[in-house]
């Protein structure tokens, strides 16, 4: 599932910056720096974030909006946005999810540099059990989605008890070969 930036969200930004141009600025907030020694330290807290990601999704409840919050702790940014549009629909639409997704693969990117403060993993994620009903009962799933998703899953250092938090997930067409 690919998560996008509306166009109008920049839009929106431009003119709130020519609304306030003279008004005084706030400091700014600064980013910050994982407690990592090395890249290789910086990946496997990556890997625990989105392990720990794909286990609160595993245990969503549409039902139940106070199941999202264990999901919503591991985000930040435009996957944090993204989730609780999705998951407040969902819910609001009655919609039920099944079974559980199952991380197969997950490395580092191969198409994103290593940064302190951001990096990117590749990753394989099994959804051959993973179902969305609607109200109706009927799948909300497209009959052609493969069992085996392919993703790249984006990070931003954060002050959480990983040292990271995931800021953006791209479905990918390319990337590890998850077969």
């Amino acid at each position: 599932m690919s998560h996008r930036l509306p166009a109008f969200g920049l839009a929106a930004l431009s003119v709130v910056a020519l609304v306030t141009g003279c008004a005084p600025q706030a400091e700014p907030t600064p980013t910050p720096t994982p407690r990592f020694t090395s890249q290789a330290q910086a990946y496997q807290a990556a890997e625990a974030t989105y392990r720990a990601y794909v286990d609160a999704l595993n245990k969503v409840d549409l039902r139940d909006p106070a199941t999202f919050e264990d999901v919503y702790k591991w985000e930040t940014g435009e996957a944090l946005n993204s989730e609780k549009k999705s998951l407040t629909k969902m819910h609001a639409d009655g919609w039920t999810l099944t079974g559980d997704s199952v991380l197969t693969l997950i490395q580092a990117s191969r198409s994103v540099p290593y940064s302190p403060n951001s990096i990117a993993m590749d990753a394989c994620v099994d959804v051959s059990t993973v179902d969305l009903l609607g109200k109706d009962g009927k799948s909300m799933v497209a009959p052609d989605r493969g069992d085996m998703q392919t993703i790249v899953v984006t990070f931003a250092a954060a002050n959480s008890n990983t040292g990271w938090l995931v800021s953006f997930v791209d479905g990918r067409d390319s990337g590890p070969s998850c077969e």
